[in-house]
């Protein structure tokens, strides 16, 4: 039956793309962490949304689980298939054309297997921004980014791939193809059944295309490395210059001292920026569609007053592109600093803006407290309360196997300090394997019966990516 089964899958795809050798399925079989391995009955390349339409209408017929995989650069373990070797893996790399732009509309509607900065070119091509931007973006694609709803470093003035998008194209576990691939920015027809799929994880269906929203190209930036005396002080410049600059400042990134130690020590090439460590550090950036904007003088009259007030205490900004660059890879590299540096216990929260600096402290003394000597390497998007907050112990080896070892009672206090002050235990990584049981403690019985009925209504055998999310 499985020989037959294959057979028919290569029927549909071609012979060259079912992957059945434990060499050639290995890259798609884990993750790039290399936290999660499983082995797939098969991995299936198709080429066009028809034939992804095929391949699950097999698997639904023989009752084989799929499990649909973009880039292969998640962090929780959402595209990587279980050990039991049952699951048909569905790579959606081949399915990477750009189907068609509208300047006017400022539309672009792409296939699910682009990358992000396959994208993000189609755009610029056009005198156009596309603005999600994100550390992985020369290998993610951009189903995998809708499929997580995707943050990065441009939220606060875009939003998440979610507000990036305005119709979808999805294959549904039946093998239905649903065609919602509408570019508009209004249509008050009844449900949006987009956002059902954009955050689900494949576990609703597989997005085969999408239409995105384009903005005006960003002609001038003006971008500064900030030392700051603590992150309460981030804070109150972030609302300062959110008034002063409105949607010109785009990107408001902060960085505790060990993070940026970290990636002074561990990545080539990096300078401090700056002639003295700090406590804190933020990244900031102000772009504008026009030419001739003065954003330079903006920034350093903002920061003027920001000295003056005692939240900055050092400054330096990008004389050129180059150096904007060189500053931003600063805080892009730190989770690759992390990762040479050896395993630690990663978090992905967010809080209210305003509760940044208590969800600090409050979580730093309560680890310290519990693992006396623990290093934290918080940063993140603190213009949206996004914070990657990252315990380990600084002496590496058996203490930091040890440390690693009790990460359920390390999220517990994370967590539950996140869920005290109304935050979330994933802002943008999405749940996968790594936090399908965790989120049990945090969200209501109510709105977990609700996310299951939505999954029951769409994938009643339990099919597409079980055990992911739910």
């Amino acid at each position: 039956m499985a020989q037959a089964f294959l057979a028919a899958l290569r029927s549909i795809v071609g012979e060259a793309n079912v992957l059945t050798t434990e060499p050639d399925c290995a890259p798609y079989e884990e993750d790039w962490r290399g936290r999660y391995k499983g082995r797939a009955l098969c991995v299936v390349r198709p080429g066009c949304t028809e034939e992804v339409s095929a391949v699950v209408r097999a698997c639904a017929a023989a009752g084989v689980p799929m499990v649909p995989q973009g880039g292969n650069t998640g962090l929780v373990g959402g595209g990587v298939p279980h050990a039991g070797g049952d699951e048909v893996l569905i790579s959606l790399a081949r399915l990477n054309r750009v189907r068609a732009v509208d300047v006017v509309n400022n539309t672009l509607t792409v296939e699910a297997g682009c990358t992000l900065a396959a994208v993000q070119a189609a755009a610029a091509e056009q005198g156009r921004l596309f603005p999600l931007s994100l550390a992985s973006e020369g290998s993610c694609q951009i189903a995998g980014n809708l499929a997580s709803n995707a943050g990065g470093v441009q939220v606060l003035r875009y939003g998440n791939t979610r507000e990036l998008t305005l119709g979808l194209e999805v294959v549904l576990p039946d093998g239905r193809i649903w065609n919602g691939l509408r570019g508009l920015r209004k249509d008050n027809t009844g449900y949006d059944l987009k956002h059902l799929f954009i955050g689900s994880e494949g576990t609703l269906g597989i997005i085969t295309a999408a239409v995105l929203k384009l903005f005006p190209s960003q002609s001038r930036r003006a971008v500064a490395w900030l030392a700051l005396p603590d992150a309460g002080a981030a804070i109150h410049l972030l609302a300062s210059l959110r008034q002063r600059a409105g949607e010109r400042l785009t990107a408001f990134e902060i960085v505790c001292s060990a993070a940026h130690e970290l990636v002074l020590q561990k990545m080539p090439g990096s300078v401090r920026p700056l002639a003295e460590p700090a406590p804190w550090y933020a990244l900031v950036e102000l772009v504008d569609s026009d030419p001739a904007a003065e954003l330079e003088a903006l920034l350093e009259t903002a920061l003027s007053e920001a000295f003056e007030a005692g939240w900055v205490i050092d400054a330096v900004l990008a004389g050129k592109e180059s150096q904007a660059q060189a500053l931003w890879a600063l805080r892009e590299n730190i989770s690759e600093a992390q990762k040479k540096d050896g395993i630690s216990i990663k978090h992905d929260v967010s809080v209210p803006v305003s509760a940044i600096p208590a969800f600090l402290q409050q979580t730093d003394a309560a680890l310290e407290a519990a693992f006396p000597g623990v290093r934290i390497v918080a940063f993140g998007h603190a213009g949206d309360g996004n914070l990657h907050y990252n315990p380990s112990m600084p002496q590496g080896g058996e203490a930091n196997v040890a440390f690693v070892a009790r990460t359920t009672e390390v999220n517990r206090i994370v967590h539950d300090i996140v869920a005290t002050l109304g935050g979330s235990i994933s802002a943008e990584h999405g749940l996968g394997q790594l936090k399908r049981d965790e989120i049990l403690r945090y969200k209501s019985p109510v709105e977990m019966d609700m996310m299951r009925a939505i999954k029951t209504a769409f994938d009643p055998r339990g099919l597409m990516n079980p055990g992911k999310l739910l």
